[in-house]
């Protein structure tokens, strides 16, 4: 992992000034240190994670998470487990009804077979990107979420992300705020390791280097 960490850095520092400077300030950066405080989960509970924080800040989505985990012996549930479960409880835990019915679509999907975790884990992103944005209530940014929280996917960027694009506006001194097809410009020569550029532009936005 720290060698592929390192060959993964130096690839952007040649390949952008920009995330050559926000390395260089933080050479004790750990890409990986925030998933340790998470719960953890699998590619059914990386979707739930995201759909649960779809449109939400960051802490109205912990308390949601926290009040669903509640539920379920402080852990993530299996997706048997969420059907077993009556959507109004769920209701009560945060998530609206909207939310409630894209993860029980996910969950019946999941336990009758339509969608298997482990053939899901081996496609490219591009391939289960495509499959699982078909399901009504899941879009790319729940699903490139759910590609590094529970697969660890490298090359991975949010260009729908609210708070990437303004870590972009930031480190990149822009007039305005990107554009999605502008943060994917931007994120091409990242490329294969984009999500360790993105990364790095969230520590730049939310833990300014000491």
């Amino acid at each position: 992992m720290t060698q592929t960490v390192d060959l993964a850095r130096a690839h952007l520092r040649a390949a952008d000034p920009v995330i050559r400077r926000l390395i260089d300030e933080r050479p004790d950066f750990d890409p990986r240190a925030w998933l340790a405080e998470l719960p953890a989960m699998d590619l059914f509970g990386a979707l739930l994670f995201q759909v649960a924080g779809q449109q939400l800040s960051v802490a109205a989505t912990r308390r949601t998470l926290a009040r669903i985990e509640a539920l379920f012996g402080d852990r993530f549930p299996s997706p048997t487990e969420l059907l077993d479960v009556e959507p109004a409880v769920l209701r009560e835990a945060g998530l609206s009804w909207r939310k409630i019915s894209t993860l029980r679509d996910l969950a019946e999907r999941f336990s009758d077979g339509r969608l298997d975790a482990e053939a899901l884990s081996r496609q490219p992103d591009d391939d289960l990107l495509a499959e699982l944005t078909a399901i009504p209530g899941i879009g790319p940014w729940t699903v490139q979420g759910a590609l590094i929280l529970a697969l660890q996917r490298e090359d991975v960027v949010l260009p729908g992300d609210l708070a990437l694009r303004k870590a972009v506006r930031a480190a990149y001194r822009l007039d305005h705020l990107p554009t999605q097809d502008e943060v994917l410009a931007i994120a091409e020569p990242w490329r294969p390791y984009r999500s360790l550029a993105t990364s790095y532009l969230f520590s730049a936005a939310f833990e300014p280097p000491a």
